[in-house]
């Protein structure tokens, strides 16, 4: 008898819902009848409200079960399961989802694909290929690629990836890092976690790819801490790598060092700012630093460093391995290639997407998502992140676009997506977003740390209907000093979602005095 391979996830959301249990089940269930399988932990395909997502490999494809538990396990072994036989948890062929084959993956065309922590399925997949494409063509040959193919930072700044690469290339000093932002904590957003996960040697690859193009021999991956699988499988994955000759010195005899240090966070949001999170990998708190200079001329430990988060430098090995402008023809405008958007919130069905831009927010929300899970309207959506703007229903055709959003006074950011049907009081949000910001900020400047704390009473008080015409003033000229006065994003876009609910749903202030 023939060993059948089943899949099973090892990644954080479906092991919140009973992967590994039901990984157990599958062993067991298969040892009592005899039969022989081999189990694989892929990554997720990003179908969360499938999982646990169960597959089974027969002949050249891959008959896919979800919402498996593992109760379910002995009652699908009996209907044929390994012959991927009909049962109620049955989807079908993973290729024939219509919400994965209708996406455009780029970044994370291997996530779900392959078993994450085995090399030997990532070289069969084309791992590390683009690393010795780069070797091949040189560093300016990888810039010149990036930087035509349009790749901007996917952490939400959205600046041009190719200019910063250049710029540390450039600069003359004895030593240059890499340093990756995985410090994922806006809400909605799982992309970056998705894809270290169920692709850790990608994100390896990635680093030293850059690492090679800039001239640097240190990688330094930035890890929240509320990740614990994630840093599992990635600190497993680094040993693996540098084991097997793709880290350290004189990588694959190819005269190139570089190897990687993964950093764990202490829960700090701020961290998510490029140099509190330098601050924070010198070993000091996590404070924004004044610039200029900018990271990429003094960064880390005083040195030129490439900061990037993990879906840009994940998105170059492609760009290295099927040129810029393949890239590039994907998007719109100064929107360039493709985002993993993330559908989270008030969703029916909540998921990774990676669509290249362009696409709507109700082709995102309806068309991917099923529209609400309360099965009631939309109110609003967030996009970007807790400070990202409130959108309403009507501003839903909005295309995904930088600077499409900024037109409308919002922004894109990470790409997570959070829907609110009618029965969410919009004043409330507006107050979170002060409140956040007050426990969230550093503390260095005083728009930020006392302007956040003034604006909750201030939301507060209009909430209470306390001289309402003074206090709506009182709020709009505090934004505009926290937008424009602030040291760093915390504060400068905290005024972001509280402006557009003043805009747009400005009623629900009155619903308070009720």
């Amino acid at each position: 008898m023939a060993v059948v391979k089943i899949y099973v996830p090892r990644e954080t959301t479906a092991v919140s819902v009973g992967a590994d249990d039901v990984a157990l089940a599958v062993a067991r269930a298969a040892k009592s009848r005899g039969a022989r399988i081999e189990i694989v932990r892929n990554g997720s395909w990003g179908a969360c409200w499938l999982e646990p997502v169960v597959e089974v490999q027969v002949g050249d494809r891959r008959i896919a079960y979800g919402n498996v538990a593992p109760d379910d396990v002995p009652g699908l072994f009996d209907a044929g399961l390994l012959e991927g036989g009909e049962h109620d948890k049955r989807i079908g062929p993973v290729d024939e989802i219509d919400y994965l084959t209708s996406q455009d993956r780029w970044t994370f065309w291997r996530v779900g694909l392959t078993e994450a922590l085995s090399l030997d399925d990532f070289l069969a997949h084309q791992g590390f290929e683009a690393l010795q494409k780069a070797w091949d063509i040189g560093p300016d040959a990888v810039i010149d690629a990036v930087t035509e193919s349009g790749l901007r930072g996917r952490g939400g700044a959205g600046f041009p990836t190719g200019i910063k690469w250049r710029t540390v290339a450039d600069a003359t000093a004895d030593r240059k890092y890499i340093a990756c932002n995985a410090d994922e904590g806006d809400s909605g957003t799982f992309s970056d976690r998705m894809l270290m996960e169920g692709d850790p040697f990608g994100l390896i690859e990635a680093l030293a790819t850059a690492g090679f193009a800039v001239g640097a021999d240190k990688g330094y991956i930035y890890l929240r801490s509320e990740y614990p699988l994630t840093h599992s499988i990635l600190s497993r994955a680094i040993d693996t790598a540098r084991a097997a000759g793709w880290l350290g010195d004189d990588i694959q005899d190819s005269g190139f060092d570089f190897d990687i240090e993964l950093h764990l966070g202490a829960g700090s949001y701020v961290c998510g700012e490029e140099t509190a999170m330098l601050e924070s990998l010198e070993g000091r708190k996590g404070i924004v630093r004044y610039k200029p200079p900018l990271p990429a001329v003094e960064g880390l430990f005083g040195k030129p460093t490439v900061v990037n988060n993990v879906v840009t430098l994940a998105s170059v090995a492609n760009i290295v391995n099927l040129g810029g402008e393949r890239y590039a023809a994907m998007g719109v405008n100064r929107s360039k290639g493709t985002l993993a958007f993330q559908l989270a919130g008030n969703v029916k069905r909540g998921g990774l997407v990676e669509k290249a831009f362009g696409i709507t927010l109700r082709e995102l929300i309806e068309g991917y998502g099923g529209g609400t899970a309360s099965g009631r309207p939309i109110k609003a959506v967030q996009v970007g992140g807790p400070l990202g703007a409130y959108l309403t229903a009507d501003q839903l055709d909005t295309p995904l676009d930088y600077e499409a959003f900024v037109e409308i006074g919002a922004m894109i950011g990470h790409g997570g997506i959070v829907v609110f049907d009618d029965t969410t009081n919009m004043a409330l949000q507006a107050r979170f977003a002060m409140e956040f910001c007050a426990i969230e900020s550093c503390g260095k400047c005083t728009p930020c740390r006392i302007g956040s704390t003034r604006g909750v009473e201030v939301i507060d008080r209009l909430i209470a209907g306390e001289n309402r015409d003074e206090n709506y003033d009182l709020l709009v000229e505090l934004c505009d000093t926290m937008e424009n006065a602030s040291l760093c994003a915390m504060g400068g876009m905290t005024p972001y979602p509280v402006r557009s609910v003043l805009r747009h749903f400005a009623e629900d202030f009155a619903e308070g005095t009720q």
